[in-house]
């Protein structure tokens, strides 16, 4: 028997149903696969999200402790350097004006100028010799407040040296 062409095109069209059924093409796997994919999304959704949102915090935390530690770091480190810094600067401005201070005192001295040791010394000086004259000075107050008053003896042998001392001069 003959086959029409229309019968032929049938066929085959069974045949591809049958092999349908039997074994879905690669292309119709993979759409299952993604509709597969969609409905546990679907069911494991909100618990995949709260997941993803807690492993995200955590990342966030552990970030930013990183980089306070980093910071906390830098900061120390630009603290020394900056005090390093400013012991330099103070030494070199010592070193600077101890040597203003040198050509200052050379110039005053060639000038005849008196030193600042000088100047103590002279004070010093000073203060010794007032507390001399003080002594001095309140030694013959102390003995005559002390001594007794003048009798007519006392007074008149005064007077007698005084003149056996102006006849000897004569």
């Amino acid at each position: 028997m003959a086959k029409s062409p229309a019968s032929d095109k049938n066929a085959n069209a069974a045949d591809k149903a049958t092999d349908n059924s039997a074994a879905p093409a690669p292309t119709h796997q993979i759409w299952l696969a993604g509709l597969g994919a969609m409905a546990k999304a679907q069911e494991q959704g909100s618990k995949a999200i709260e997941a993803l949102v807690n492993d995200g915090l955590a990342f966030q935390r552990k970030s930013q402790a990183e980089a306070q530690q980093r910071l906390h770091e830098a900061t120390e480190r630009l603290t020394h350097l900056a005090s390093d810094f400013g012991q330099q600067t103070t030494v070199r401005v010592d070193r600077l004006e101890h040597l203003f201070e040198d050509r200052v005192a050379k110039a005053l001295q060639r000038l005849g100028m008196p030193t600042l040791y000088d100047l103590q010394a002279l004070t010093e000086r000073v203060a010794q010799l007032e507390a001399q004259l003080a002594q001095a000075t309140a030694a013959p107050k102390t003995t005559a407040s002390t001594a007794k008053p003048a009798t007519k003896s006392t007074v008149q042998s005064a007077a007698k040296s005084k003149a056996s001392r102006t006849q000897r001069k004569a």
